[in-house]
C-alpha cells in the first residue's frame, strides 16, 4: 500500500482506475515486490550452474508465440460474460475500470469482489461485487455502501485490497477491505446476512497510517473445535512489513485485539482452516521467500513462520504490475496448495512460470514443481495465478484450476507486450496438467490504468469452483475510447469443464535450471506497498 505521505501527494492529483492494486517498487514502499532482481553473485551462480537439469515427461500444447504488436497474436474466443461495469464518475478516478477480484463459493452461491474505479495513489472509489445463486448461469453485482463519500454516506476517499469468504456458522457473508483516507487505513467487513443480496456499512476493527493486504478466511467444518471463526491477516508497512492476524467467532460482528506474528514480516498472506481447524497461512516475506505461519488453537496464538522456498522470478516486461505473491488453496481433506511466479526453471532466469508447493501439515512442504503449461524452451512469461480447488475432492484425485495472465513473449515493450488471461487444470492434485486455454487477449498495457508502480491488470486474481466446474475471476481490458477505459470483471459463461479438457501434461523429472552469472535471484529484502 502506500505510505500516508506518498497517498496524500497523490490526492492532489488526477488519478486514473487501474485494473488492480499494485504498489510502487519502492524501498519505503510494501505492497508491490520490487521487479528488479539483483544478480546473483559468482559464487552462487557457479554453485547454481552444476545443478542438472531436465525437461521430464512433458508434452505441450504450446501458447501462442510469437513476436511483435500485440494485434499479431491470435486472439482468445472463450466466451465470457462481463459482471460488472464502473459508473462511477469522481475526478480522481480513471475510468471505466474494475480491478483486483477475489471469489468464494458457498453451496450454489459464487460471490467476486473487486477495486472499482481505480485511483492511480491506491484503491479505488468503492468495492463492487457479483453474485450468481444459481451456480454461474446469471449473475448480478452492485457496489458497497458506508465505505467511501462516493457511496451511501461512506468518509473515506478510497477503499483497496478486497476479497471474500463465508461463515456457515453463523449464515454470514463477509467481504474484506481497506478503507483509506488521507490520514488512516482501516481493516473492515461488509456483511451479508441475507445471502449475498444486501450488504451493511463496513465493521471497522483495524486503524494505521500504513495498513495493507488483508485476507479473510472462515472456518466452515461442522466438526471443527473452531466452527465458526473467522480469520483475519494484514500487514502494517509502516512497521516493516509486520504481519497481524485478528479472530471473529460472531459472524464478523466483533474482532479480537491483533496479534503481531512472530518474525513474520512480508504481505499477501491467505488463510486456509483445514477441518481439523489448524490455521495455515501462507505469504511473500520481505526476504523474498514464501513462507507460512499457523495457529492450532483457533488464532489465540500463532507458530513463527516456516520457510515454503526462496523466490527465484522474472521481472515482468512492459511496466506491468507483478509480482510473486502467493495463492493458495485447500483440498477436502486439509492439504494445501501454494502457487506463485518464478523463473528457476527458466535458462537465465528469461521468463517465468507457475510453480506450486503442496504440504499436509503447514511445516514440512514439498519441493516447487513447475506447472507444465509451456515447454521451459518457450518464450512464454507466465504471472499473477489465481488457483481454484473443487471443495470436493481431495489429495491424488484432487480438482485443480489456475487462471492466470501471460505474455506469449517475455521479451517485450510496453508498445509490444501483448497480454493475455489464460487458464489450466490438474484432475490428480497436480501431478499431471491440461493443455492451456486463452481466456481472453491480446490485451495492450496502453488499455490499462496507471498508477506510479506501473500498469496495472491485477495483484491478484481468484478461481473459484462450483458443480464441479472452475470459475476464473479477472479483469479484461479493451480499447480506449478518447480517454475512457474499458476495463472490467470478467467470467467464463459456462465454467471451464475439466473432465473434457485434453491433455495430461507432467513436469516430473525437471530441476531447476541456472545459467551461471544470467541468473536473477532476488536476494534483498523487499519493502511493498499493494494498496
Amino acid at each position: 500500500m502506500l505510505a500516508v505521505a506518498a497517498f496524500k501527494a497523490a490526492l492532489t492529483q488526477d488519478r486514473t482506475p487501474v485494473s488492480l492494486r499494485r504498489r510502487p517498487r519502492l524501498a519505503t514502499q510494501r505492497g508491490e515486490a520490487v521487479n528488479s532482481a539483483v544478480r546473483c553473485v559468482s559464487a552462487l551462480c557457479a554453485i547454481a550452474a552444476s545443478l542438472s537439469c531436465g525437461s521430464g515427461s512433458n508434452s505441450f500444447l504450446p501458447s501462442n508465440n510469437g513476436s511483435g504488436s500485440g494485434s499479431n497474436f491470435p486472439p482468445a474466443t472463450t466466451p465470457l460474460v462481463k459482471l460488472s461495469t464502473d459508473t462511477f464518475t469522481n475526478a480522481t478516478s480513471q475510468h471505466a475500470t474494475e480491478v483486483e477480484p477475489g471469489s468464494f463459493l458457498f453451496g450454489s452461491t459464487i460471490i467476486t469482489s473487486f477495486q472499482v474505479a481505480r485511483i492511480s495513489g491506491g484503491g479505488g472509489a468503492d468495492i463492487g461485487y457479483a453474485i450468481s445463486t444459481d451456480a454461474g448461469l446469471t449473475w448480478s453485482s452492485g457496489v458497497l455502501s458506508g465505505i467511501t463519500t462516493f457511496q451511501g454516506g461512506g468518509t473515506n476517499s478510497a477503499v483497496s485490497d478486497t476479497n471474500v469468504a463465508y461463515d456457515a456458522k453463523h449464515g454470514v457473508w463477509m467481504i474484506s477491505s481497506l478503507p483509506i483516507s488521507s490520514s488512516n487505513i482501516q481493516v473492515a467487513v461488509s456483511r451479508s446476512t441475507d445471502g449475498g443480496l444486501t450488504w451493511g456499512n463496513p465493521v471497522v476493527f483495524a486503524n494505521g497510517p500504513n495498513l495493507d493486504k488483508d485476507w479473510l478466511a472462515c472456518d466452515s467444518t461442522p466438526t471443527s473445535p473452531f466452527y465458526g471463526n473467522c480469520y483475519m491477516e494484514w500487514d502494517d508497512n509502516g512497521a516493516a512489513n509486520q504481519v497481524y492476524m485478528s479472530t471473529s467467532s460472531d459472524g464478523g460482528l466483533t474482532w479480537s485485539a491483533k496479534i503481531a506474528v512472530s518474525n513474520a514480516l512480508g504481505l499477501g498472506g491467505e488463510p486456509l482452516v483445514q477441518p481439523s481447524g489448524n490455521v495455515i497461512v501462507p505469504f511473500l516475506t520481505n526476504s523474498s521467500t514464501i513462507s507460512s505461519y499457523s495457529s492450532s488453537d483457533g488464532g489465540a496464538s500463532w507458530n513463527a513462520p516456516a520457510q515454503i522456498a526462496t523466490v527465484t522470478d522474472h521481472a515482468v516486461a512492459g511496466g506491468l504490475r507483478s509480482d510473486a505473491l502467493p495463492t493458495a488453496q485447500i483440498d477436502a481433506t486439509g492439504n494445501v496448495y501454494v502457487i506463485w511466479q518464478d523463473c528457476r526453471f527458466r535458462t537465465g532466469c528469461s521468463s517465468n512460470d507457475l510453480v506450486m508447493s503442496t504440504t499436509a501439515d503447514g511445516t514440512t512442504w514439498t519441493p516447487p514443481a513447475r506447472i507444465p503449461i509451456d515447454a521451459i524452451t518457450s518464450t512464454v512469461d507466465h504471472f499473477i495465478p489465481g488457483l481454484g480447488i473443487d471443495p470436493n475432492t481431495s489429495g491424488a484425485s484432487a480438482h485443480l484450476a489456475v487462471t492466470y495472465y501471460y505474455y506469449p513473449v517475455a521479451n517485450c515493450t510496453a508498445t509490444t507486450c501483448a497480454l493475455y488471461a489464460g487458464f489450466i487444470s490438474s484432475l490428480d492434485g497436480g501431478q499431471t496438467w491440461s493443455n492451456p486455454t486463452p481466456l481472453a487477449g491480446p490485451m495492450s498495457l496502453s488499455w490499462l490504468p496507471s498508477t506510479f508502480s506501473g500498469q496495472m491488470v491485477a495483484d491478484y486474481i481468484g478461481t473459484s469452483f462450483v458443480n464441479g466446474k472452475a470459475y476464473g475471476f479477472f479483469a479484461v481490458a479493451k480499447a480506449k475510447s478518447g480517454t475512457a477505459f474499458d476495463q472490467a470483471i470478467y467470467t467464463t459463461q459456462a465454467g471451464m469443464d475439466l473432465l473434457a479438457a485434453q491433455g495430461r501434461n507432467s513436469s516430473a523429472g525437471e530441476k531447476p535450471i541456472f545459467s551461471g552469472a544470467n541468473c536473477r535471484i532476488r536476494t534483498a529484502a523487499r519493502s511493498r506497498t499493494w494498496r
